[in-house]
């Protein structure tokens, strides 16, 4: 396993997938990407007030895109916080799609977590996207 570590988040991930990352002042992103079609976006929201919020707004992009989606309310446990987000399937290009959209307090700032995978390598990749998850760790300050 590798890990990505900005500020006080640590995320670990498969050796064989990468890492592309963005920062705008405080704000940052990091897309954790599998050699298929599987990533995580961890992305550290400093200009938003609530966690629920950067859910909201994942899930609004998304369906501005996909229009047939389906989204079931989730909240569960990640790095000892409450997170939360919706559990998303839809279509894109003739194949399922699964995200898993988290959101989460961290002390510098709200934390949006989207994992995504489609059916072509779900059965692989899943239980990684959500070890990912499991394996985040936040810092206190």
């Amino acid at each position: 396993m590798k890990t990505f570590v900005r500020g006080g988040i640590r995320i670990q991930y498969p050796v064989n997938w990468s890492v592309e990352t963005d920062e705008d002042g405080p704000a940052w992103s990091a897309n954790i990407v599998s050699k298929d079609t599987a990533f995580v976006l961890a992305s550290l929201r400093p200009d938003v007030d609530h966690p629920a919020e950067l859910a909201d707004e994942a899930l609004d992009v998304l369906k501005a895109e996909y229009k047939d989606l389906d989204a079931d309310p989730v909240v569960e446990n990640i790095a000892g916080q409450p997170a939360v987000g919706y559990d998303v399937d839809f279509l894109a290009v003739d194949t399922s799609v699964v995200s898993f959209i988290r959101a989460l307090n961290t002390p510098d700032g709200p934390l949006l977590l989207l994992a995504q995978v489609s059916e072509y390598d779900r059965e692989a990749n899943e239980p990684l996207l959500r070890a990912i998850l499991a394996s985040i760790q936040i810092e206190d300050e």
